[in-house]
Parts: structure tokens; C-alpha cells; sequence
């Protein structure tokens, strides 16, 4: 376990150091700057914000300077967010982030374990067809349609909730609905699917035969190998969820770490995107790290190399 720890830690220092060298200079292709949006910003004015911020020197320089304050933990200064540091921006968001995304993920989860559990053992009748359907349909429909179909109608016709931030546990509803809306039906087809799989092996067949319950079957046989590929799926969509979803966000006006990092993108404030994507290059290489471990805590025979 220790060996395979450091090999991780190693592949995911590496993997972040690409990300951190690809975003860095893809970013400074883009045309424009951070401070041409500025209004009523003389030349003078301009050249000495770009010294402020070290935008005056050469990009090979720019570069080395900022690799060499990542590698002290030094994500900068926001440059529109003026006398924050990107890292105490990243520590008041993500949390926001984090709640609402974790939450989505629990309610995929403990829905859509379950449907796609039922319909295999239903499979090709009515019950299996309808969760068929509506998990087509489900991924079918993106989150900023099933985002506006949401607040037009239980916020817009029946005023039953608020469309802003999430002050009160009500507000978090229809967030957490969109937001767990297609990974909820994914994981049904991903778990209908894995478990068919499993209910085809000679194992199963010989418990049916043997007049096990289906209770016991779905649960002491069948669900813990068929349960895998969904929990190789939970791993990066935790992440995604957990950093914040940035159409979700900006629709519900919540102040998360994807909002933040929409706004950083319009604005040009180059060390928030640099801060943001590393942050989820990072937690997304952990979160496979996590995955990898319990593979091997739900099937004793996978081993960790």
C-alpha cells in the first residue's frame, strides 16, 4: 500500500505540473488581457498594473516565476478580486461547492443504485422499460434546460421556492435536483447494465437454483461485483460535482468555486484560472486515488501494484 501511495502521489505531482504548464501558456495564447475591459484605464495606468502583477516580463519568465510560487503554495493574487490571494478565495467557495455537490452525489447514489438494480432483475417488463425510458431521457436533457424547467416552475408558477443562493435548506432543492439529475440515471444504466452482467454468472445461477431470496441475492451476491464500474464512475463526477458546477451555479446565483471560476474566464483574471484548474486537476487526481483503494476494500482480489 505504501509503495503504491508514493507511486500516486509521484504520477499526481507530475499530471498536475502538466496542467499547471498547459493552462499557464494555452491561457496566454488567448487574445487580450485582464485590464482591457477596463474603463477609463490610461496607458500609464495600464503598464503599471501589468508590473504589478509581473505581466511586463517575458513569458518564459512569467512562467518560472509562477511555477516557483506554486511550488511553495503560492497560487497569487487575484488581479479583479483586488488584495485577495487566490487560495483564500478557493478556501471561501469551495466549501459551497462541496455542500451542494456532495449532496447531489448522495442522491444519485442512493437513487440510482437502486433503479438500476430493479431494473435488472425486471428486465423486459413494464417496470424496466419505464426506468428505461426515463434514464434516456434524464441524460438526454442538459442541466441548464432541466435548470430552467425548475425554477419556471416551482419558483416562477408556484412560488414554493427561492431561485437565489442557498440561505435556507429549501433553497437547496433545485440545485441539487439539476445537478444530480444525470449522474442519478447514468449510474441506473451503468448499474443495469454491470448488474445483468453479474446476474448471467454461474455463481448467480447456482444461488437462484439453490432458492435464495432475491433480497439476498442482490445484496450479498450480486450488487458488491456489480457495483464496480459505478464506483470507477463516482470518482471523477465527485470531483466535478464537488468543485462546482458552473451552469448550475451561475443559474441559481450561488457562490461557489464554479461561478468564480466563470467570472475568472470573462474577466481574464489569469492566476484564478491557473488556481482553479490546478485546485481541480488536483482533488480530480485524489479522488482516482480514493476510488483505486476501495476497489480493492469491495473486492478483496483486486490488489493495489
Amino acid at each position: 500500500m505504501s509503495r503504491y501511495l508514493l507511486k500516486r502521489i509521484a504520477t499526481a505531482l507530475f499530471t498536475a505540473y502538466l496542467v499547471a504548464t498547459l493552462t499557464f501558456f494555452i491561457m496566454n495564447l488567448v487574445p487580450g488581457g485582464p485590464f482591457l475591459s477596463e474603463k477609463a484605464v490610461t496607458p500609464t495606468a495600464q503598464k503599471a498594473m501589468e508590473a504589478k502583477y509581473g505581466l511586463d516580463k517575458p513569458l518564459g519568465q512569467q512562467y518560472l516565476t509562477y511555477m516557483n510560487g506554486l511550488i511553495h503554495g503560492d497560487l497569487g493574487l487575484s488581479i479583479k478580486k483586488r488584495g485577495r490571494t487566490v487560495a483564500d478565495i478557493i478556501s471561501t467557495k469551495f466549501p459551497v461547492s462541496a455542500r451542494l455537490g456532495g449532496i447531489a452525489m448522495l442522491v444519485a447514489v442512493l437513487v440510482g443504485v437502486p433503479l438500476g438494480s430493479i431494473a435488472a432483475f425486471k428486465r423486459g417488463k413494464t417496470v424496466d422499460n419505464i426506468l428505461v425510458v426515463l434514464s434516456t431521457g434524464g441524460i438526454a436533457i442538459p442541466s441548464f434546460l432541466s435548470s430552467t424547467l425548475l425554477l419556471y416552475i416551482f419558483s416562477t408558477k408556484l412560488k414554493l421556492l427561492s431561485s437565489i443562493g442557498l440561505e435556507n435548506p429549501s433553497n437547496y432543492i433545485m440545485p441539487v435536483i439539476a445537478l444530480s439529475l444525470y449522474p442519478t440515471f447514468y449510474i441506473a444504466r451503468l448499474m443495469r447494465s454491470s448488474m445483468l452482467d453479474v446476474m448471467g454468472q454461474d455463481y448467480m445461477r447456482t444461488a437462484r437454483a439453490k432458492g435464495v431470496s432475491t433480497v439476498k441475492m442482490i445484496f450479498k451476491h450480486a450488487l458488491r461485483n456489480a457495483i464496480l464500474p459505478v464506483i470507477t464512475y463516482m470518482g471523477p463526477l465527485l470531483a466535478s460535482l464537488m468543485t462546482g458546477s458552473f451552469i448550475i451555479e451561475k443559474i441559481f446565483n450561488i457562490p461557489g468555486l464554479g461561478s468564480e471560476f466563470v467570472g475568472a474566464i470573462t474577466s481574464r483574471d489569469y492566476p484564478m484560472i491557473m488556481g482553479t484548474t490546478i485546485f481541480l486537476a488536483v482533488f480530480v487526481i485524489f479522488m482516482n486515488v480514493l476510488v483505486d483503494i476501495a476497489y480493492a476494500i469491495v473486492d478483496p482480489r483486486i490488489k493495489l501494484k
